[in-house]
């Protein structure tokens, strides 16, 4: 058998197999693949000193959310940081407002009321051991803990 010939059996192989679903035996059906329902986590930055979840962060969110639709929610946890710029105090507010604000815009995509579990750290853990900032510290993070519906 020529290359040609090996090439043209594998072709028909594939076509016979593929599984039409208007193949003429009546028994070739399509099969719908389950929902890939595993936990999903993202992040959602902000600017300097800001609660407001960017453009960015709200296509994040309504991606996040539209993968999440075909699976059960069985909880959404939120938390909120802050950089070691400013005070503590107002670190905390900042962050807890962060946390909030997801939550807003989280709910606005679709995701249920009342499966959240918010919390804000602050700027704690903010800072390296010999006092430096540590970067990337604006922002939530958001885990969807999902279940096959």
């Amino acid at each position: 058998m020529t290359l040609r010939g090996t090439a043209s059996v594998a072709i028909i192989m594939v076509l016979g197999l593929g599984g039409c679903a208007s193949g003429p035996t009546g028994r070739d059906r399509i099969v719908k693949a389950a929902p890939h329902c595993v936990d999903q986590t993202v992040q959602i930055y902000f600017e300097a000193e800001s609660a407001a979840v960017t453009k960015e962060g709200r296509a994040v969110l309504r991606a996040a959310a539209a993968q999440s639709k075909p699976c059960k929610v069985a909880s959404v946890d939120v938390l909120g940081l802050a950089d070691g710029v400013g005070t503590a105090v107002a670190n905390l507010d900042l962050s807890k407002r962060r946390a909030q604000s997801v939550t807003a815009a989280l709910t606005a995509a679709g995701l249920p009321a009342g499966e959240f579990k918010v919390s804000a750290a602050g700027q704690a853990g903010a800072m390296t051991a010999d006092g430096a900032a540590k970067p990337l510290r604006r922002r939530a993070d958001v885990v969807l803990h999902l279940s096959p519906s």
